[in-house]
């Protein structure tokens, strides 16, 4: 008997050795020794599974899909359970194993194939089928030579015989082929940290890390200690999140608790997740994470080794195939053949088609690995993923823009592959997928002073942030950006990032600070000399100014950016501002006035095959039709536009129409029309992107519906909340709405007095 400590299980298998070392030919000779010497009565040993996993935890769903398949009228069933070093392979195989013996009475065997096993070369098939003829108490001097003849007296000698099988750590295909029984009632079950797509009838199983729930309740029963108090569970919870729910590491660190009575569980989480190194904190006795992805690491070429040790460098979530070429500097279809290849070998895994992470802990082992890598070529793999996202992000926001922004510098070079940019559609979808990674490699650029992509590749997703509602986060990146930019003397760049900084802070109803920043914006691009900035922060702040109800100095700066962009024979920004100029003539009842503009901004973002342009238009000019009562049109342009901002994704969007056609139902057929559940939705979305002025309004449609329906205590509770948002972001509508508020109030208390006389 030998005790094995298995990298991919958390506990130490028992079980009887029956392999047979070196080659086929060492075994050979050994066997003629043997037989020379003595002639002793062959043994058998055909029940040689490890015991089972007393803590074993989890896998419910596994267990069941390979109980399911194994019945007496099945042919030979072979499951193939694979998956990340310390997974827990093998302590699933041996748990199934266990539970399912009895319907298999010949056997229950157990092999290790040690394709990685420290210090052990992968067992060679010849040799294997030695061994398990042996067992099955074949006298040697009858086992034949050669793999063939081997595997052809293993299948004879298992005909008409319910055995089950387990082959741990297998390598390949290969070398399980010539191991599997060739008639019905046998079961088969193979770990490997390959996927073994190659193996004909197999049915993969292929292992994810435990769940939050499972994991914690593995961490305790191995620990020995249940917890007791919030802080506890607490404190367990975040150890397993920190060890990845990787069953092997929450088991290493369960037993080195287990030894240590009178440690607290909330202070030894705080230790674990302060260490500078955790997989150095993975280790016991011989068990360690480290050790585990070792050997998978070194079975790979040296160049497939390079590209695992390069995705340790890329700072988000996952990666797809174009920034894993720019990261390696390799050909697309090559980084598409080696990312499918670490997935096989499980290094990486791959929640969508196309896209392929690292869990937590293999990511830190690859990061660790690379820093023994030249910090130069380091330094330039990550300045062609950097220059790759902004010359992608730049393409994208190209197809975003609702307004023309100031040039920046294009990434140079181009990267050598991108995806094709060819519409809205497109773009957006690329920006909402890569979102997460975008982000995180402007943080990496500021902090390793890699400051001009920081600025660019903050610019570049500005749209997308503003239309997607990621309000906080864009300020949040327009201020770093602003920072970086003055600290290497970058005036343009900081100028953009300030006139950003001022659209997005209207939007989160800081009209005040908005107007501040984009003054600001305004001197520095007219100290530049960029009449293209000028323009569009003129047109900015016209818009600040309309939402405060100033219209005269709103209209003044409007007209002065259409001039500058007409005379820049800009499209795209004239569009624009005429629709800015279509909203104070509106909003000062020249309906005629705000048509026209309107119609003339809906033409040439339509020339141009802007949509998000098209799509506030058309918004612009339902709302005029609304106004002169033609509520037909207004319908159908209201229809048209949501449509548009529901295609483009475009939230706010969305919800400002959803409150103008909440008006439009009100002033139609009455607050019973449907009006009050279109407010709702616009509440609810407006919420969802934490837009105070939008659900100002939606607040204040909701409580003029309850009101005209006579439900007084809930169209009071709304005007409540409305009146309190625009009175602090000082909106233009805050002393009409409350005018109407205390009116209500008023007419609500002599409601009350009328029922009491």
């Amino acid at each position: 008997m030998t005790t094995h400590t298995d990298g991919d299980d958390h506990t130490a298998l028992t079980r009887i050795d029956v392999r047979v070392e070196g080659s086929a030919q060492g075994y050979v000779a050994g066997r003629d020794q043997y037989i020379a010497q003595q002639a002793l009565a062959p043994l058998t040993a055909v029940r040689t599974l490890p015991r089972d996993v007393a803590a074993f935890t989890g896998r419910q769903a596994e267990v069941d899909q390979i109980s399911a398949v194994a019945q007496p009228s099945r042919v030979v069933t072979i499951h193939t359970i694979d998956g990340m070093p310390g997974i827990g392979k093998t302590a699933l195989a041996v748990h199934a194993a266990r539970r399912l013996a009895d319907r298999y009475p010949d056997g229950q065997m157990f092999l290790r194939l040690n394709a990685h096993t420290p210090g052990q070369s992968p067992a060679d098939p010849a040799d294997a089928l030695a061994a398990l003829l042996l067992s099955l108490g074949i006298d040697p001097r009858s086992i034949p030579d050669g793999l063939e003849a081997r595997a052809g007296l293993w299948r004879d000698r298992l005909t008409g015989l319910r055995m089950l099988l387990v082959l741990d750590d297998a390598a390949d295909h290969a070398q399980v082929e010539p191991l599997l029984p060739g008639a019905e009632g046998c079961l088969v079950l193979v770990t490997s940290r390959h996927r073994l797509a190659a193996l004909d009838g197999a049915v993969p199983l292929p292992l994810d890390i435990l769940g939050p729930t499972d994991a914690a309740l593995l961490f305790t029963r191995l620990a020995h200690r249940t917890p007791t108090t919030a802080a506890d569970t607490d404190a367990v919870a975040q150890i397993v999140e920190l060890s990845g729910y990787l069953p092997l590491a929450i088991a290493l660190l369960a037993g080195r608790f287990a030894h240590h009575p009178r440690w607290n569980l909330a202070e030894y989480a705080e230790e674990f997740a302060s260490t500078q190194d955790r997989l150095d904190e993975l280790a016991a006795g011989g068990r360690a994470v480290a050790a585990a992805f070792d050997m998978s690491y070194r079975a790979l070429p040296a160049k497939r080794q390079s590209l695992f040790r390069r995705l340790g460098l890329h700072p988000g979530p996952d990666i797809e195939a174009y920034a894993t070429a720019a990261l390696a500097g390799i050909p697309l279809p090559e980084a598409r053949r080696e990312l499918e290849t670490l997935y096989i070998n499980h290094l990486i895994d791959s929640p969508a088609p196309g896209r392929y992470r690292l869990h937590d802990l293999l990511r830190s082992y690859a990061r660790t690995l690379a820093e023994h890598d030249p910090a130069d070529d380091c330094g330039a793999s990550t300045g062609r993923l950097l220059d790759y996202y902004q010359h992608t992000a730049e393409a994208a926001e190209r197809h975003l823009a609702e307004a023309p922004r100031t040039a920046t510098p294009v990434a140079d070079p181009s990267p050598a592959a991108a995806p094709g940019m060819a519409n809205h559609e497109q773009a957006l979808a690329w920006m909402r997928t890569e979102r997460a990674n975008l982000i995180a490699c402007i943080h990496q650029a500021i902090a390793t002073a890699r400051h001009p992509q920081a600025i660019y590749l903050t610019a570049a997703l500005a749209a997308f942030l503003r239309q997607q509602g990621h309000w906080d986060e864009a300020v949040s990146l327009h201020r770093a950006a602003a920072t970086s930019a003055r600290l290497t003397g970058n005036r343009l760049g900081e100028t953009g990032a300030l006139a950003e900084l001022g659209w997005v802070r209207y939007l989160t109803g800081d009209f005040p600070e908005a107007a501040r920043l984009t003054r600001q914006a305004l001197e520095l691009y007219r100290a530049l000399g960029n009449r293209l900035g000028e323009a569009n922060t003129l047109r900015e702040l016209g818009w600040v100014r309309y939402l405060t109800a100033d219209y005269t100095e709103a209209a003044r700066l409007t007209w002065q950016a259409l001039e500058l962009y007409r005379a820049l024979g800009n499209r795209l920004g004239e569009a624009y501002t005429l629709r800015g100029l279509g909203w104070v003539q509106y909003s000062t009842g020249d309906y005629t006035a705000a048509a026209d503009l309107t119609r003339q901004a809906l033409d040439i973002s339509r020339s141009l095959g802007n949509r998000p342009g098209e799509a506030h238009a058309l918004r612009e000019l339902g709302r005029v039709r609304y106004a002169t009562g033609d509520y037909t049109a207004a319908a159908d342009l209201l229809q048209k536009s949501l449509t548009l901002f529901q295609d483009l994704r475009d939230v706010q969007g969305q919800v400002e129409v959803l409150n103008s056609t909440g008006a439009l139902l009100i002033a139609s057929v009455g607050p019973g029309g449907g009006a009050l559940a279109v407010y709702q939705q616009a509440l609810h979305l407006a919420r969802r992107i934490h837009s105070p002025l939008d659900e100002a309004h939606a607040l204040e449609g909701s409580a003029r519906c309850h009101a005209r329906s006579g439900d007084h205590p809930a169209a009071l509770a709304d005007l409540h909340q409305a009146v309190g948002i625009y009175q602090r972001i000082r909106a233009a509508e805050a002393p009409a709405v409350a005018e109407y508020l205390t009116h209500l109030q008023a007419q609500q208390g002599a409601d009350v007095q009328d029922s009491t006389d």
